[in-house]
């Protein structure tokens, strides 16, 4: 059954502490399945609002940034297809300089992190989302953005390496990316770090927050609009301490810490689009839908195949 919350509100950018008079999509279904086709008006009027995408221009751009990408020959991307490039270009903002800083980033992180994109497949994402450690809820915020939600406090290190909590969010990340509203509108990160102890804290380093930092701000086609931290013991200053040297002020706005206060969260995300523990409707939806649903999908199986993942795709009658 689906459920649909009917709402519309306006946005708060990262950049801003004014609200902007957008009107985000009214329809956000509790679905496993990723929004493949084109965005709502909706979006694509934030996109010109507040990205500088311009169809009218868009296609050109694309292309200079392709010439771009040749010219300089410092790197070479395994596509460099319209809606690949693309991508890059709307978390930038349709500037090219930075688009192909970013696009450098992407694809030198790939090379220096190689561990994290080899021998995955959808089984490392089924088994880490099980044990509740990484998970997607199957709905938007009321902004319209997707939320990627830690609860580092379940994850056992024994039985999952930081290593392959890396790969589980590289390849959401990925498959995240594959919706168009997430490439204009971004997304938003949840750390429930209850039950954090000293045993984790002994599995993070300096390297390690530059990794996360990397994925987060400098290397990945995704923008993070906000970082929302919850139930911090109190070892999450030792842990922070790490992120602090690589946060700008700009960055450091963008992380709000809630402790165990709930209602302060719901400032940003309404209780109507948060699972109950965190004093919202939802309960704990099957993530086993999400991975079927990958599994059955042409298109995504196709894209994770480009990346290197191991996928299962599906086939039609014609390729038979």
């Amino acid at each position: 059954m689906l459920s649909f919350f009917k709402k519309k509100k306006s946005v708060k950018t990262a950049d801003t502490n004014e609200n902007e008079n957008v009107e985000m999509p009214s329809d956000n279904p509790v679905l496993s399945a990723l929004d493949l086709g084109e965005p709502p008006e909706e979006v694509l009027d934030y996109a010109r609002n507040e990205i500088n995408e311009d169809p009218d221009t868009r296609v050109q751009i694309i292309e200079d940034f392709r010439d771009l990408i040749y010219e300089r020959g410092e790197i070479e991307p395994h596509r460099t297809d319209d809606a690949f490039l693309l991508r890059f270009l709307r978390v930038k903002k349709f500037n090219i300089r930075h688009a192909y800083k970013l696009i450098r980033n992407y694809y030198e992180f790939k090379e220096a992190n190689s561990e994290f994109f080899e021998n995955v497949d959808l089984e490392h994402l089924q088994s880490v989302g099980d044990a509740g450690v990484i998970t997607v809820p199957p709905y938007r915020d009321q902004t319209g953005r997707r939320v990627l939600l830690y609860r580092l406090g379940l994850w056992d290190p024994k039985q999952f390496t930081t290593t392959e909590l890396f790969q589980a969010t590289m390849l959401i990340l990925e498959l995240a990316i594959l919706e168009q509203r997430a490439q204009i509108l971004g997304g938003i990160a949840m750390f429930d770090l209850g039950g954090l102890t000293m045993q984790h804290f002994w599995h993070m380093s300096p390297v390690i927050a530059k990794q996360i930092f990397d994925i987060m701000v400098t290397s990945f086609p995704m923008r993070i609009e906000c970082v929302h931290i919850v139930n911090q013991p109190w070892i999450f200053e030792m842990i922070f301490n790490f992120f602090k040297p690589f946060l700008n002020d700009q960055m450091r706005a963008r992380v709000k810490i809630h402790g165990e206060n709930m209602e302060s969260l719901h400032e940003d995300i309404e209780p109507q689009f948060l699972p109950k523990r965190y004093g919202g409707v939802h309960p704990d939806y099957n993530y086993t839908d999400w991975i079927d649903y990958f599994n059955a999908t042409e298109q995504i199986g196709k894209e994770l195949k480009s990346l290197g993942y191991t996928a299962r795709v599906v086939e039609d009658d014609g390729d038979r």
